[in-house]
């Protein structure tokens, strides 16, 4: 399967340009998240001068699917999604080098920088942006990070961390990356307890700026969800400080 984002862009005069790259669930398109781009700026008008991209996941042999193929960013062999499972490390750093190659990409051709750039997702596709945003792969080093610069905020909607530790190479640049977290409080797939797992974790960690919301669903998304979300891209993004 094509691993080539699908993209739209605007232009702005009056802020700098930004992005946000999110990432759909396990079983999903990027069709199943597009219409954030038109959701988001019907809340927040200033979010029509951001450029949105929807990467495709690959179709991959999935575990609990027995084994079929599915569209997956990495393996799961276990279900539901509570804090005792073990998740698929090399998967996963592969999806956290699609991401990496999404934001090489509007470097180069949008002349967006790394910090101009929000790194999120649903579900499966929620624990890859936490981990791309706070744990990256493990052969960057800290020079790296730090000639590249971080990530402008991070977006987990029910999803999950998949790591107990931030890279001490890290840490201090990371921990600076604001998120935020929503989950449903009656989800039976990504369980609930997830969230308070993920801040926990991460706030252990030097994390020191998380938005955590729950919201009355299931394994879904939430209009206010979205409108919260909505309210923290433009804080991120376009308010003055």
């Amino acid at each position: 399967m094509s691993t080539t984002p699908t993209t739209t862009t605007t232009t702005t005069k009056t802020h700098k340009p930004a992005a946000l790259i999110f990432l759909h669930g396990l079983g999903d398109t990027p069709a199943g998240w597009s219409s954030l781009q038109h959701q988001l700026p019907s809340i927040e008008p200033s979010l029509q001068n951001i450029k949105y991209v929807f990467p495709p996941a690959p179709t991959i042999p999935i575990s609990i699917n027995g084994g079929m193929k599915m569209p997956g960013w990495f393996d799961l062999d276990y279900w539901p999604i509570g804090i005792e499972g073990k998740d698929d490390d090399i998967g996963l750093s592969k999806a956290v080098e699609v991401v990496e190659q999404c934001v090489e990409d509007i470097e180069k051709k949008e002349g967006i920088t790394r910090d101009r750039i929000v790194i999120g997702g649903f579900s499966q596709g929620g624990a890859v942006a936490l981990r791309a945003a706070y744990h990256g792969t493990s052969g960057r080093q800290e020079e790296e990070e730090e000639e590249e610069g971080t990530y402008a905020a991070c977006i987990s909607l029910s999803g999950w961390v998949t790591f107990d530790n931030i890279p001490s190479e890290q840490k201090e640049i990371v921990k600076h990356i604001p998120l935020f977290l929503g989950h449903g409080s009656f989800d039976d797939k990504v369980l609930f307890e997830q969230q308070k797992h993920a801040e926990i974790t991460l706030t252990g960690e030097g994390v020191n700026d998380i938005e955590s919301r729950s919201y009355d669903m299931g394994h879904s998304s939430h209009p206010q969800e979205m409108v919260d979300m909505a309210k923290f891209l433009k804080k991120i993004l376009f308010d003055e400080t």
